[in-house]
């Protein structure tokens, strides 16, 4: 596959995340017109359409909508005396995990690369049944037909279910999803059931609608047996159905920040029974400038409530996000504080000129494509350029889609659900796609990835590849001098 991008489509030609609404109609670094991220969305940024594309200066009014939004949000005055008690400690050490010797520990959290920081972190455990969770959840987990935790569940599951702050740093695809939301079924099912007019129990901050809607898949699944209510708030849909869904009350509510805050101005919802409260990919969060609507969201849940944040790196902003939010939290890293990126990912650079690129493509897609099992993902730093080269591919006969910002919500689900289902296996994405498009392991699907100058190759293609997946990234990149740093392009091989 490739990563149909060239200097002038990353840098000009118009827009930020988005098509002119802000962050919720996604879309790689482009959009036309607007300002900033996202053509009248997040406030002007890098001025107007992208590095030097059409538009819009200081973001227009659709950077004042976000920069209000929250401001109707009446502050919450806080009184622990008065506040109903909750359960949050649900963790009994198992008599095997006991009964190993500190040395056993130290070795298995260095065989995993597991560092620990904090006060009484619990050891870790190495099998299911060590975990301790009630039948109702192994008997799920076990239907699932996985052999051991992963090394994020391992350590991450007695720190969730001790009722400790917990931050978690791991690769993307390493099973963060389970690491929280199995803990959440039983914290809920440990609390009073909902009165009408009651909020969700926990609540699910996830960056995007991709994530949030693949978060509720796994809540929905594990949760099922105990009739655990879920909605999935996002924008880029009508509001009726999320509406309803949290009128008849819903104990988990996974939701991105912009249609939470909505929700919450409306009095559609409340977040006055929420004692549990994950942040997911906080840091990708905070790069897409959620940062505020983040802190007005956690500025109406109850101080004592549980944190959980997971993330893929650590930076200062993330950690400044983890000391003003969590109390005495304890904290796992599996691998790099740094960097997280998945090291079951094979990593191409072919340097193409604009005039080999599609007889190029083509050529990957006949290799690529002999394999009937395969899938290919193309991504382009465009929606003008993805509309292109699917158009091209149809004409010549292969079976591709697009999907972007420009798309209504309800087709971008259906080409995502005719590329994971095999019916259209060949789909060109902006960025809009590019977070959390699972494929399963035995396709070893060959993947692109967008590459600009200012990221660390090795980390832009991590969050496609989920949990088990392997695959190949081909990056294809135009021949021009001075742009790419040749020391981040060692690191890719």
């Amino acid at each position: 596959m490739l990563a149909n991008m060239t200097y002038s489509s990353r840098n000009g030609g118009g827009g930020g995340y988005g098509n002119g609404n802000g962050y919720s109609n996604g879309g790689g670094y482009g959009g036309g017109g607007g300002g900033g991220y996202g053509g009248g969305g997040y406030g002007g940024g890098y001025g107007g359409g992208g590095y030097g594309g059409r538009g819009g200066g200081a973001g227009g009014a659709g950077g004042d909508r976000m920069s209000n939004l929250g401001s109707g949000l009446k502050k919450q005055e806080w009184d622990l005396d008065s506040l109903p008690k909750f359960e949050k400690s649900f963790y009994k050490e198992h008599a095997d995990v006991a009964e190993r010797s500190q040395r056993d520990v130290d070795e298995f959290r260095k065989k995993h690369e597991m560092a620990v920081q904090g006060r009484n972190v619990p050891r870790p455990v190495e099998t299911f049944d060590e975990a301790g969770f009630p039948q109702y959840v192994l008997s799920e987990v076990k239907a699932q037909g996985f052999d051991r935790p992963t090394a994020i569940q391992s350590q991450g599951w007695p720190m969730a279910l001790s009722g400790r702050d917990v931050v978690g740093i791991a690769e993307t695809g390493s099973g963060k999803t389970l690491t929280y939301c199995l803990p959440a079924i039983v914290h809920i099912n440990a609390q009073p059931l909902l009165a009408p007019g009651d909020g969700p129990i926990v609540l699910i901050l996830a960056p995007t609608r991709e994530l949030a809607v693949q978060i509720q898949a796994e809540i929905s699944k594990f949760g099922k047996s105990s009739r655990i209510r879920n909605t999935c708030v996002y924008g880029g849909v009508p509001k009726g159905p999320q509406i309803r869904d949290l009128s008849r009350g819903v104990e988990v509510c996974i939701a991105t920040p912009g249609r939470l805050i909505d929700m919450l101005e409306a009095g559609r919802t409340n977040l006055r029974r929420v004692t549990y409260l994950v942040l997911d990919e906080a840091d990708r969060m905070l790069d897409m400038g959620f940062e505020p609507q983040i802190r007005k969201i956690i500025s109406q849940i109850r101080p004592d409530r549980q944190t959980c944040m997971w993330s893929a790196t650590w930076p200062k902003e993330v950690r400044q996000l983890a000391s003003d939010f969590l109390n005495d939290y304890i904290q796992v890293n599996i691998g790099s504080m740094d960097l997280s990126a998945n090291h079951r990912i094979t990593q191409i650079v072919e340097v193409v000129s604009d005039f080999e690129k599609r007889d190029k493509m083509i050529k990957h897609l006949e290799k690529i494509m002999e394999n009937r099992g395969n899938k290919c993902l193309i991504f382009t730093g465009t929606k003008r350029i993805a509309d292109e080269i699917t158009r091209f591919l149809r004409q010549d006969g292969w079976p591709a889609l697009s999907i972007h910002g420009d798309k209504q919500q309800q087709e971008r689900d259906w080409v995502l659900n005719e590329f994971k289902t095999g019916k259209s296996p060949i789909m060109v994405a902006t960025d809009v796609a590019s977070r959390g498009i699972g494929m399963n392991k035995s396709q070893t699907p060959p993947l692109p990835s967008p590459f600009p100058p200012s990221f660390l190759a090795a980390k832009s293609p991590s969050p496609v590849l989920r949990l088990r997946d392997h695959g190949t990234v081909l990056n294809s990149l135009p021949p021009i001098v001075g742009v790419y740093d040749s020391s981040r392009l060692c690191r890719v091989s």
